[in-house]
């Protein structure tokens, strides 16, 4: 049985931390990391486009990708569009604002 999710294919890692003592870099030692992985059954009714070749079968998952059904599946919303104003109405709301002054100096 691979260490791997089934969704994402996270599988292991390397990892080591260089410790400094006194001045030198204590020589420790590399551990692989496994991720968090469960055994998850997928619901039949599943809408999210990842798990949906998975629907009602029972696979390993990392923790983040368990996380990630529970969540609603978003839909991507387009930019909004702007709303272009009349030159007119913009040429009036100029002449309406009074125009800044410099701010005098006290000396």
């Amino acid at each position: 049985m691979a260490k791997i999710c089934t969704i994402c294919g996270k599988g292991s890692r390397m990892f080591g931390v260089r410790k400094k003592l006194r001045g030198k870099y204590n020589p420790t030692v590399k551990r692989r990391k496994y991720p968090n992985l469960q055994w998850l059954a997928v619901p039949v009714d599943v809408k999210h486009k990842n798990y949906i070749a998975f629907a009602g079968k029972r696979i390993l998952a990392c923790a983040k990708c368990i996380k990630t059904l529970s969540k609603p599946d978003r839909k991507r919303r387009s930019a909004k569009p702007t709303i272009e104003q009349p030159k007119a109405v913009v040429a009036e709301r100029q002449k309406a604002s009074p125009t800044k002054a410099s701010p005098k100096t006290k000396h």
